[in-house]
């Protein structure tokens, strides 16, 4: 996947440049973000996108000493079933 990073946003486009899936992350705190929105288009569900970038913004959490307090409903369900991602996620 090539993924594509802005301030406070993971996401994919087409090859028309228009946004196909995302997880945005907005900070709240120092060290801190809300993962509060995480979007895919219809035609790309059921493929494991949302999956792939959620463990991306995870792993991009680590690697910049940041926590997240996950507000979006498919992030909570994420983090809860990727334990070994708890360094980074604040319940």
């Amino acid at each position: 996947m090539d993924f594509k990073y802005e301030n406070n946003r993971i996401y994919l486009e087409n090859e028309k440049g228009q946004c196909t899936a995302e997880v945005t992350f907005p900070p709240i705190d120092e060290g801190k973000v809300n993962i509060n929105h995480t979007y895919v288009a219809p035609a790309l569900r059921g493929k494991g996108i949302a999956d792939m970038l959620v463990r991306e913004l995870a792993l991009y959490l680590r690697k910049n000493n940041l926590k997240a307090i996950p507000t979006c409903s498919y992030a909570v369900d994420w983090f809860e079933k990727n334990p070994q991602f708890n360094d980074v996620c604040k319940k």
